[in-house]
């Protein structure tokens, strides 16, 4: 596996001409978003491509209309048979997302419904290591209080729910784990909508003979004592 180059910081003035030079070029950020099409490159492009990331201003650029659109373009770099361009490409995502949580959250409300669609094409993924770190992102940024409006309408969804109900089954325990951390978020939600209620009370019997078993084994105190409010919430439902 090729190691990531390292990227050298410019002094401030020399930082505040490349980042004016690039705003007013979309297409060179455009080119570095696509870096992984060439996987000989992947990696120079994209320790440029963050590089880029720790600037607001050109963050903001790459979220709004109609440049945002074109970051879509990670969510296929990161189901790469290359190893190296999709850890490297997911990383982008991860920065692209997180270094800058307004402009990240006006773009995840903005663009939800787009987003989400592709997002969740990672959650089913076939690979091990893309669907736990989408899970883990996911959880991040659904606990995040900056994307509260995202949190809000993603935890409404029963689709969004039966994808994570199924991930709690994976055969990976990590993955069931970073599932769990998801669900939790649903079933602590004190204002369910009928809809998520109604399907979790279908499941109440099911839900609670599965987290009765559920990773039984694990020596995390944090981790019973959530599994133990979660059971409780779970044993709390009742028809409406």
């Amino acid at each position: 596996m090729a190691a990531r180059p390292p990227v050298q910081t410019p002094p401030p003035e020399q930082e505040m001409l490349t980042v004016s030079w690039l705003s007013k070029r979309p297409e060179v950020l455009d080119r570095l978003l696509r870096g992984g099409e060439n996987p000989r490159v992947a990696l120079n492009y994209g320790a440029m491509f963050r590089e880029c990331c720790r600037h607001e201003a050109l963050v903001a650029q790459l979220l709004s209309p109609p440049h945002c659109r074109q970051t879509y373009v990670l969510f296929g770099f990161i189901e790469s048979p290359f190893f190296d361009v999709a850890s490297d490409a997911f990383a982008s995502l991860r920065e692209l997302l997180t270094k800058h949580r307004a402009v990240a959250a006006r773009f995840l409300e903005a663009q939800y419904d787009d987003f989400f669609a592709q997002y969740h094409l990672l959650l089913r993924s076939e690979n091990y290591v893309t669907k736990r770190q989408s899970l883990k992102l996911l959880s991040d940024l659904l606990l995040d209080r900056s994307n509260f409006a995202t949190m809000t309408r993603y935890i409404t969804s029963t689709d969004h729910l039966k994808t994570i109900m199924n991930l709690l089954r994976d055969g990976s325990a990590t993955i069931q784990m970073e599932a769990f951390h998801v669900f939790k978020i649903y079933v602590a939600n004190p204002n369910k909508g009928a809809a998520v209620h109604d399907l979790l009370l279908r499941n109440k019997e099911r839900l609670q003979a599965f987290l009765a078993a559920f990773q039984n084994d694990r020596a995390d105190e944090q981790f019973a004592e959530e599994k133990r409010f979660v059971m409780d919430e779970i044993a709390r439902l009742e028809p409406r």
